[in-house]
């Protein structure tokens, strides 16, 4: 798992959200979220990252650091 998707899934979790509604809360797929969340190759956009940030409620730089 790669330093971005074990951040969104920490925050997601310490949220008490499923991947599934963490998708629907970003307006994303909930493909992409398992992906980012799985996936150790996985480069997600800016936007994507900006969109998972705000549904989250916290910064983007939680989910890069």
């Amino acid at each position: 798992m790669n330093p971005i998707g074990k951040n969104i899934k920490n925050l997601r979790l310490k949220v008490g959200i499923s991947q599934d509604k963490l998708s629907k809360l970003a307006y994303l797929s909930s493909n992409t979220v398992a992906k980012l969340e799985l996936d150790n190759k996985s480069n997600p956009t800016i936007e994507t990252l900006q969109k998972i940030a705000k549904a989250l409620n916290v910064k983007v730089d939680d989910l890069i650091k």
